[in-house]
């Protein structure tokens, strides 16, 4: 089937489910969306074209179209359905369970869940094995990694499935081949993140430090290489010595640090609310996304040179 007869479902409209809405459009599929805000439909289409221009699209919104409930989306079109709402494990299980009511036999139901694990989200329901994660990363219109998310029920060829119209549409898929918490980019982040917040709390380090030492060492590495590539460069033997010596004293924390709650029970949650670690403003807020975007472009313009991408 021609790319420009394919229609996707989004479910929610908000940050994550944007990138998303413009990652299709910008692949020629036509993009149903449902969100039960009459202000984010409304707004859909300007916050899409944004996403768009910021891939180096046309910010052509025409093959868009939102609905405010799951009756009305045109289930006869529809090929796939990525699910964005907020992390509320009821509130998906409903969804999926009208999903599966209402779509059409033997086409993907996947979630875009960052926590729950899709053979929670889909227990107890006839058609598991259509069902899987479908994990992007924000801002998921310039991130190209997307992480296809089995669980025991998920159909393997129609997860393969997924992750060639996931090539097709510029994205770099992951097979995740085991239902686990947290994935692969999550899991992995998360052993860093818990390091880097404790050794704030130790003292050891200014949060301008921790992000300049991840940002200018082995981060710029990566940009390059990944860790496994990076240590075969580098070489097994002295990253199994370090790790006999560094590993033994990493922390082994159960929980968030202090300094983390502390900043959550204050509000100081980022963007936001303009204050997180550091403070912000509107001004330096518009600033710092807008860099940040430039440098997930120039990055998007290396992987492609190299033929990583489309």
């Amino acid at each position: 089937m021609p790319q420009s007869e394919r229609h996707a479902l989004v479910l929610g409209g908000g940050t994550m489910g944007v990138g998303i809405i413009a990652m299709f459009l910008a692949g020629g599929w036509k993009v149903d969306v449902v969100s039960r805000s009459a202000s984010t439909r409304e707004g859909l289409p300007a916050a899409t074209a944004r996403a768009l221009k910021a891939m180096g699209k046309a910010d052509d919104t025409s093959g868009l179209a939102a609905w405010a409930t799951l009756e009305e989306a045109p289930w006869a079109k529809i090929d796939l359905v990525v699910e964005t709402v907020t992390e509320d494990l009821a509130l998906k299980q409903r969804l999926f369970a009208d999903m599966e009511k209402f779509s059409k036999p033997g086409i993907p139901l996947t979630s875009n869940s960052s926590s729950f694990p899709i053979s929670e989200i889909g227990k107890g329901l006839k058609s598991q094995s259509r069902m899987m994660g479908l994990h992007f990363f924000m801002p998921a219109h310039l991130v190209p990694l997307v992480e296809v998310v089995r669980s025991v029920h998920t159909d393997i060829p129609l997860a393969e499935e997924v992750g060639r119209i996931m090539s097709d549409l510029g994205k770099r898929p992951v097979q995740v081949r085991k239902d686990v918490i947290g994935f692969l980019g999550n899991r992995i982040q998360g052993a860093l993140m818990r390091e880097a917040l404790w050794l704030i709390e130790q003292g050891v380090a200014s949060p301008e430090d921790i992000d300049a030492t991840v940002r200018l060492s082995f981060g710029f590495r990566y940009a390059a290489a990944g860790p496994i590539t990076q240590k075969e460069h580098s070489g097994w033997d002295t990253t199994c010595a370090v790790a006999k010596i560094i590993w033994p004293d990493l922390t082994n924390a159960d929980g968030p640090p202090p300094v983390l709650q502390r900043n959550v029970d204050e509000g100081r949650i980022g963007f936001k609310t303009k204050g997180g670690f550091f403070d912000w403003d509107e001004a330096s807020i518009a600033k710092e996304r807008a860099r940040y975007e430039r440098a997930l472009s120039k990055c998007l313009e290396i992987f492609r040179e190299e033929g990583i991408l489309s």
